[in-house]
Formats: C-alpha cells, sequence, structure tokens
C-alpha cells in the first residue's frame, strides 16, 4: 500500500493544474498536512485528525487545504490507489466576511504613492488583476485600449480574462514582485487587490451597467461584479436621502 507522501510526489507530476496552483499546492501540503497524513497508508488516514488539523487552521487556509486534500484523494480513486476518502464529512472554521476597504478614485489621485504613483494609478484606472498587469508591456497598449491576453504565470486563466480595457494613462511598468508595491498600498489602508475595487467603483458611479463591467473587469460570473457594484459609501446614504426628500417634495 502506497504512503499519502509517496503518491502526492507521483500525484504533481499528473496533476493537471496551472503552475501557480501547483506551486501552492505543494506549499500548503509541504506547510500543513505532510506531518498530519504524509506517513500513513492512503487507506488509514485518520479523519479525526485531519478535522483537528483544518480546525485549527485560519479559515481561508483551513478550506484551501480540505480542497487539496479531496484533490489528493480524488486523483487516487481514479489511478485506483485506494478507496478510502477521509475528507467525507470535514469541516472547515466559518469564514468572517468583513467589509473591504478600497479608496475612491479622487482618494488615489489625491494621495502620494512615492515612486509607484505611476503604477498604482495605472491599476486603479484599468481594473487589471497584478498577474495581469505585471505581464502588460506597451506593445500591448494601441489603438486606445490595453489588451490582456496573458499574466505573469503564463495565459489569462480563463476565456473572460482576455478583454481590452479603454487606455486612460498612467502606464509604467510593474516591478517583477508585488510586495513593495504591497508595503506602500498597506500605507495607505489597502492592498494592491483594492485597486479593482476602485476601478469597478469608478464605473459604477459613471453608470457604466454591470455586464459591461463585468467584461471589463475579466469576471466569468456576474455575482463577483455584482458584489462589487453593491459597495456602498456613507456619502451615497446621505445622498439617497436627499433625493428621496426631493422626489416626495
Amino acid at each position: 500500500m502506497m504512503l499519502v507522501s509517496e503518491w502526492v510526489e507521483t500525484l504533481w507530476t499528473v496533476l493537471n493544474v496551472r503552475p501557480k496552483t501547483l506551486q501552492n499546492y505543494k506549499h500548503q501540503y509541504r506547510r500543513y498536512l505532510k506531518d498530519v497524513m504524509g506517513s500513513y497508508e492512503l487507506d488509514l488516514v485518520k479523519p479525526v485528525e485531519l478535522q483537528q488539523c483544518l480546525l485549527a487552521l485560519p479559515p481561508q487556509t483551513s478550506r484551501h487545504c480540505l480542497m487539496l486534500i479531496k484533490t489528493i484523494y480524488r486523483e487516487a480513486n481514479l489511478y485506483g490507489h485506494t478507496k478510502a476518502n477521509p475528507s467525507i464529512g470535514l469541516k472547515t472554521p466559518q469564514i468572517q466576511l468583513s467589509e473591504k476597504k478600497f479608496l475612491t478614485w479622487d482618494e488615489v489621485n489625491s494621495r502620494s504613492w512615492g515612486r509607484y504613483d505611476e503604477q498604482i494609478r495605472f491599476l486603479a484606472l484599468h481594473g487589471l488583476r497584478w498577474s495581469e498587469a505585471v505581464a502588460i508591456t506597451e506593445s500591448d497598449i494601441r489603438d486606445g485600449f490595453v489588451y490582456v491576453s496573458k499574466s505573469v504565470y503564463g495565459p489569462c486563466k480563463s476565456k473572460s480574462s482576455i478583454r481590452k480595457v479603454p487606455y486612460l494613462g498612467h502606464f509604467s511598468p510593474l516591478p517583477v514582485s508585488y510586495k513593495p508595491m504591497q508595503k506602500c498600498a498597506n500605507t495607505h489602508g489597502v492592498t494592491i487587490h483594492s485597486f479593482r475595487r476602485t476601478y469597478a467603483y469608478l464605473l459604477k458611479t459613471q453608470g457604466i451597467h454591470v455586464t459591461t463591467a463585468q467584461r471589463l473587469l475579466g469576471h466569468s460570473d456576474p455575482m463577483m461584479t455584482l458584489k462589487v457594484y453593491t459597495s456602498v459609501l456613507d456619502s451615497e446614504i446621505d445622498d439617497a436621502g436627499e433625493l428621496l426628500l426631493r422626489a416626495i417634495s
């Protein structure tokens, strides 16, 4: 009977996933799962030990690890190495959703971002994912549009990610590592991903229809766009009150 770690080493060579996904899987297994299940035979892994491990992890990490355990055993079943599946019935801590902070374009534009002034304004005005923006070169900007067809990891992750967005200026090549820019964003209380929300909010306030925004943001699921479009600032609540009073006067 094969040990889990023996099977996992084989699995990395046959699993059909993107390089970045495979890198994440390897990291998750090595850091969180190997000591818990690696030395067991595939059929003898104890669900109670996996459950204890998952409950001790942060909610998002726990969910990723559970997905990996399911992948390990799905593929092991497919290749005939086991009929067991200790992932059945396992639970992860509940993810606590908090309101995601973002800045409006006016707030982004009025602040100093140091050496990354141009790059951050470019992100805020075009809504590209970090991995997409890093891959953009001057040849991808033409005829008034930014053409998105790749990421730093290779091809775009989905057909909906391949798109063009109106070019609004401020392009400057992004550094290969996101960490310096992330540190810069953190000083203003946001993250690199927050600038996608800046762009989405700009589309919303300019009356761009949600289905158009979905294409510009490269979302495959319109519900993702709707979640961003439901972001509401306190000033909008005040404005709504004034509009309603005006309507009934």
